[in-house]
């Protein structure tokens, strides 16, 4: 009688790190042993896969994970995955190892590398992880709430201090091109100005500038200025502004203190889910998919279709900032 074979599936983080991503590599580990799969865990995202970096996982491996910052299984930028041949090579890692089916966990670069290998005949399931929020067929994505808390924090605390001084503060936050960290840190801190790639091309310093000025005239001594990494220019208007008003202007780039630290309680729960979630679609057989959370629900979604979903900006945050600022 021919023996039953086991089933294999190999899980890595690939691209920028996030807050969450261990509680999902824990999740997925641990639901597909609980039902007889073998985890193989990939070190070093593709660059790991391709040099064959790999050691298998026990439920053991993952204990105490959940609440570590970063990635258990680390991470790595991987050029060669952006050429014919690095594709060929990790699919054909993947076939030697019998592999069933390969999670990935990052954002979309990662999920694109991913595609590439669906093509080639892997079966792949992506979990959405990138702080910017940019991954299209999701409204959520592990690593932003985190980060969001994180870049509120410091916002408020570089608010302290300036309102001691009286100064004006320009903060650059990450997200690539999409302004969502900025918007959520900005309504989070009361900030009296956000300036995101979605609302600006580029900054329009004189009518900051006049806006700063007519606070001072309504006796508010200081202000913060939030801009998203996608704008560019924080420095120069920090320079400007003081040159104009006289006023003392400090900027503070956050930059990847935002990528790092302990992940909330909302990262860690829909990260867990996510993981929980990939398997489960591995078990229903469904192959080359994004496991996606939208208005609410886990869903599971093709693969390649998620990858063609365009950005849909939604400006009720932006006017609501605005409004109450």
């Amino acid at each position: 009688m021919e023996e039953k074979k086991e089933k294999k599936i190999g899980v890595l983080t690939s691209g920028g790190d996030a807050p969450g991503m261990n509680a999902a590599i824990r999740a997925v580990t641990r639901a597909a042993i609980y039902n007889g799969i073998k985890v193989i865990g990939i070190n070093k995202g593709y660059s790991g896969l391709l040099k064959g970096d790999i050691s298998e996982l026990s439920r053991y491996d993952v204990a105490d994970i959940i609440g570590r910052g970063g990635t258990f299984l680390r991470t790595s930028r991987c050029p060669e995955m952006h050429t014919e041949e690095g594709v060929d090579k990790a699919a054909l890692v993947c076939q030697v190892l019998g592999l069933d089916a390969l999670v990935i966990i990052g954002g979309d670069g990662s999920f694109k590398g991913g595609r590439d290998l669906a093509k080639k005949g892997v079966n792949v399931i992506g979990i959405p992880a990138t702080i910017d929020l940019d991954v299209n067929c999701t409204e959520y994505t592990i690593g932003f709430d985190t980060a969001v808390n994180t870049g509120t924090e410091a916002i408020s605390r570089l608010k302290d201090t300036s309102a001691s001084h009286e100064r004006c503060s320009v903060v650059e936050v990450m997200g690539r091109q999409k302004g969502s960290i900025a918007l959520w840190c900005a309504m989070g801190c009361g900030a009296e100005e956000v300036i995101i790639p979605e609302e600006n091309d580029v900054i329009d310093k004189n009518k900051i500038i006049e806006q700063i000025l007519e606070n001072r005239h309504k006796g508010k001594l200081h202000n913060v200025i939030i801009v998203a990494e996608g704008v560019r220019g924080s420095t120069q208007l920090a320079e400007d502004i003081e040159l104009i008003t006289g006023i003392e202007t400090r900027v503070s780039v956050l930059g990847h203190l935002q990528r790092g630290g302990i992940p909330t309680a909302m990262d860690r729960m829909r990260a867990s889910m996510m993981g929980y979630k990939a398997v489960e679609a591995f078990m229903e057989g469904k192959k080359n998919v994004v496991i996606a959370y939208n208005k609410g629900e886990y869903q599971v979604i093709d693969l390649f279709e998620a990858l063609e979903m365009e950005y849909k900006y939604d400006d009720t945050l932006y006017k609501v900032v605005k409004m109450i600022k």
